[in-house]
Order: C-alpha cells, then sequence, then structure tokens
C-alpha cells in the first residue's frame, strides 16, 4: 500500500520528540501563515470535537484541526501536508457511524474541515440545480430547495449538521431513496482538489455528458479516499403540490412488505416514503399514538394541485385493516402532525445512544427476502445471544435494514462480543443475496466486513485506484479499504 496508509509510529523520545515537536509547531506556523490565526486549532481542548466519532467510538489526536475557505487554500494545504508527509482527514459535519472522518492511532494526521466552505454559488431554475460547497449543511440546501419553490430529496436524522461534501463521499441515502434515489442520483458535477494540489473543475449542469469516464462517480462515496470534494452541482426537483401520510401498525415484518407492495403497485412513485420500524424501535424515538408489533411509516406525494394523495392511501388502508395486513393506522391531518410522524422515525437513532448504545449494523437484502432478514435475525439474537434486545428500523422500500442489537437490561454495552455479533449479522445478510453496508459506508468499523465479503478482485480494482488517484496514501488512511494481506 501507499507509504502513508499504515504507518504504524512507536512514541519518541528524547532529542527525537523534540524534533518532532518543532516540526509540529512549523507545520502549525505554516498553515496559520497560510489560513489565519483563528482557522488553525491545534490545542487538545479545541481539536477534541473534531476527533470523536458522533458515537463516541473513536478518538485519537490530530496534529491541528485546519478551516479553509477556498479550493485554492485546500490545494495549498494538500501540498504542505504532502511535503512534511502529514496525512489529511477529511471532515465534514462529523455525523457518520462508522468513524471515517476521524483520525486513527499512530499516524500524524491533519484533520481537514470544509466548516467554512459553506456558500451556495448558483441556483440555476432553467436546469433545476444548484452549485454548494461542501461545508453548506444539508438542511441549508433543502430550504434553498424550498424557497426556490424546488425539492431536493435527500433527508435523513442528521440534516441540520450533515454537510454536502459528507454527504457526497458517504453517499449518503435517507427515507426517500425509493423514489429519488441516494445522493449518487442527486450530483450533476463535482469540483476536487486532488492529492498533487491540482483542482478538477468538473462542475457542469449536463444532464447528458458522454464524453468518456464519469469521473465525479469516482469520488461519489470515495468517504475522502482519492480526492477532497470542496463543492458540487446538485439536481433540484419539482416540489410536491399535495400529500398523505400515515403510520400503520402491522403484526409482522411480512405483513409490513405485503401492505409496501400494495401501495406502490398502486401509487408507483408517487410512494416518496417508506420506512420499518418495529415496535422496541418506534419506542426509542417516541410514544406512537397506537400499539402494534411493528409500523409502517408511509407518503404519497403528488405534483398536481388537485391531486388527493389522501384519498388513495385511505383506499389501500381501508383495504388493508380489512383482510389484517394492518391492525390499525392514522394519517396525519396537518403539516404538523406529518412532522411529528416523521420526527418519531428520525429521534431513533439518538434515543437509542442515549440508552447505551447498540451493536449497529447497516444491511440491505433483496425487496423479497426483508422479511425473512428479519425473522431470520430475530431467531439468531435470541439463540446466541440470550437476552439481548433488537432494534430493527429502516427503509423497507429500498432494501435497507438498520439491525441494531443492544446488551440485556442492566448491562453494558461493552459486554456484548461486538466483532461476533456484526460477523453473524453481516454473514447472515449476505447469505441471503444482500450487502453488509447499505448506506453509512466502511469508514473504520466496516473494513473486517470488506475483507470478508468483498471480493479480491473488486478489492484489488480498489487498491489500483487509491493508488493511480493518491500514491503516497495522503488521503483518509486506514479507511474504506482493508489493508492487503501482502502488505
Amino acid at each position: 500500500m501507499p507509504a502513508l496508509q499504515w504507518l504504524n509510529l512507536k512514541p519518541l523520545t528524547g532529542r527525537a520528540a523534540t524534533a518532532q515537536n518543532q516540526t509540529t509547531m512549523d507545520f502549525c506556523n505554516a498553515l496559520k501563515t497560510l489560513l489565519g490565526e483563528n482557522a488553525v486549532l491545534t490545542t487538545p481542548e479545541d481539536r477534541a470535537s473534531f476527533e470523536r466519532d458522533w458515537r463516541g467510538l473513536s478518538q485519537y489526536p490530530a496534529v491541528a484541526v485546519a478551516l479553509p475557505k477556498t479550493p485554492e487554500q485546500v490545494s495549498e494545504i494538500i501540498k504542505l501536508c504532502a511535503a512534511e508527509k502529514i496525512a489529511i482527514v477529511p471532515q465534514g459535519g462529523n455525523t457518520g457511524l462508522v468513524a471515517g472522518g476521524v483520525p486513527i492511532a499512530n499516524t500524524p494526521q491533519l484533520i481537514l474541515s470544509l466548516n467554512r466552505m459553506n456558500a451556495i454559488r448558483s441556483l440555476d431554475l432553467a436546469a433545476d440545480c444548484l452549485v454548494a460547497e461542501a461545508g453548506v449543511p444539508l438542511a441549508t440546501v433543502q430550504q434553498a430547495a424550498k424557497d426556490a419553490d424546488r425539492l431536493f430529496p435527500v433527508s435523513f436524522a442528521a440534516d441540520g449538521s450533515a454537510q454536502i461534501g459528507g454527504v457526497i463521499s458517504t453517499n449518503a441515502g435517507g427515507v426517500q431513496v425509493l423514489s429519488y434515489g441516494n445522493m449518487r442520483a442527486q450530483v450533476l458535477g463535482l469540483e476536487v482538489v486532488l492529492a498533487d494540489g491540482s483542482i478538477w473543475h468538473g462542475l457542469n449542469a449536463l444532464p447528458k455528458d458522454n464524453t468518456g469516464y464519469d469521473l465525479k462517480q469516482l469520488f461519489i462515496g470515495a468517504e475522502g479516499t482519492l480526492g477532497i470534494i470542496t463543492a458540487a452541482c446538485l439536481r433540484l426537483h419539482p416540489a410536491p403540490r399535495a400529500r398523505a401520510t400515515a403510520l400503520v401498525g402491522t403484526s409482522s415484518a411480512a405483513d409490513a412488505m405485503a401492505l409496501f407492495q400494495s401501495m406502490r403497485r398502486i401509487a408507483g412513485p408517487a410512494l416518496t416514503l417508506c420506512e420499518f420500524m418495529t415496535a422496541e424501535a418506534l419506542a426509542l424515538g417516541g410514544r406512537a399514538p397506537f400499539e402494534a408489533p411493528a409500523y409502517l411509516l408511509l407518503e404519497i406525494s403528488a405534483l398536481e394541485e388537485d391531486a388527493t394523495p389522501q384519498a388513495l392511501i385511505e383506499r389501500v388502508l381501508e383495504a388493508a385493516l380489512e383482510d389484517g395486513t394492518a391492525l390499525d393506522a392514522v394519517i396525519a391531518q396537518s403539516e404538523r402532525e406529518r412532522d411529528a410522524l416523521i420526527a418519531m422515525r428520525e429521534a431513533i437513532p439518538e434515543g437509542e445512544l442515549h440508552a447505551g448504545g447498540a451493536v449497529k449494523h447497516d444491511i440491505s437484502v433483496p425487496l423479497g427476502r426483508m422479511a425473512e432478514m428479519v425473522v431470520a435475525t430475530e431467531a439468531l439474537i435470541a439463540k446466541t445471544y440470550p437476552g439481548c434486545r433488537l432494534n430493527i428500523f429502516g427503509h423497507l422500500g429500498d432494501g435497507n435494514l438498520h439491525i441494531n442489537v443492544r446488551p440485556p437490561e442492566g448491562d453494558a454495552l461493552s459486554s456484548l462480543n461486538k466483532a461476533e455479533i456484526t460477523t453473524n449479522v453481516e454473514s447472515l445478510a449476505v447469505s441471503l443475496g444482500g450487502s453488509f453496508s447499505a448506506e453509512h459506508g466502511i469508514g473504520q468499523f466496516r473494513l473486517a466486513g470488506m475483507a470478508a465479503h468483498k471480493s479480491p478482485e473488486a478489492l484489488a480494482l480498489m487498491r489500483r485506484l487509491k493508488t493511480a488517484f493518491d500514491p503516497t496514501g495522503l488521503f483518509n488512511p486506514g479507511k474504506t479499504i482493508p489493508e492487503s494481506p501482502n502488505d
């Protein structure tokens, strides 16, 4: 692997430590000259929140945190780091769940925070797109689209803090993927700073540009290992004129899937949201208006002013209640009620964290095997880890489930064999034709899954791409690609 990527440094003492400290001070002073005194954070107290992942599971020191304002400053930072052999950890809102945007151990690293690159550069309503810098929060893009009577459909619980660069770098999904696609489908062009400091100006708004390799796709989902995304041209969609949102109780995952299929058959692409939650999961997000073993959160959207999505959703639910597929249901009668239903779903991850956390999994399986995956997981945990509590929820409409295992009541999360549980859950998903990572990415925490489940051919191609784009291993060491057995 490239030289910087797998450094295993031993602590220095005596003169060597003194020399290293002086080198670090010189490096930080050079950064301050480039960016300004307030744009370089060096004290442990100032660095701490940038060094710690959202779940509080990983925290290793960085040399400093740099906060550039322009692509040109990012370019100069990259050149400086390359000269000093200091790796770069690009970071957005630091809301990821796999520690992809924080340092690893035993490697000198600079955290490159895109927080100050937070401008929306342009809005083109004729082309239905906008250009946002990497540090723009996702919620800001959503609001800019709304103000222009458009929709930016990528949405998830961390809307207010997740940043566009990170959302693109992780190819995030969210609750409307079944209708609009994940982040990859929303990106028309990118501006990226490469490992040699050059800037690729790929910000175009062309829906069709058939001129060789689609280079932007290489950086989407690459978790900052191939280049630093500094801006993106994003696709906007027509804003819905009417919608209906319902919370439905079902007796099982199989009935939930049957209800989803009925709704999709009638509504087609107008079904823009379909979220599954077990009762245990929903309880972490709030108090449901009625009791059921499992729940579906459904939404139908319409682009026509005179459309009646509520009548459509009522017709499907009436049939489901008659045949027993649905046990109970409530339809939001106002925007406030809709927001409350969605907020319960989005509050599940934070509620889980406040309740002590869980061994988290982000799997996908073919739609036809979703119910089988839920039943098989429940049997696996009950047999192998008695007393453990399951928190299952996710995006039923696109095959993505978050299967999280909580310790028995009164036990600490540290009491669980996390690696063994993860191996079993991920292997089960893969055995059903699925994936061990659906939308959270790889980061540090899913490297074992990559090594176990990604084919040798795929890993070899990824390593060749990494070497071609980043020959010295400058970008985001220890993430995404597991170490080769030959290293």
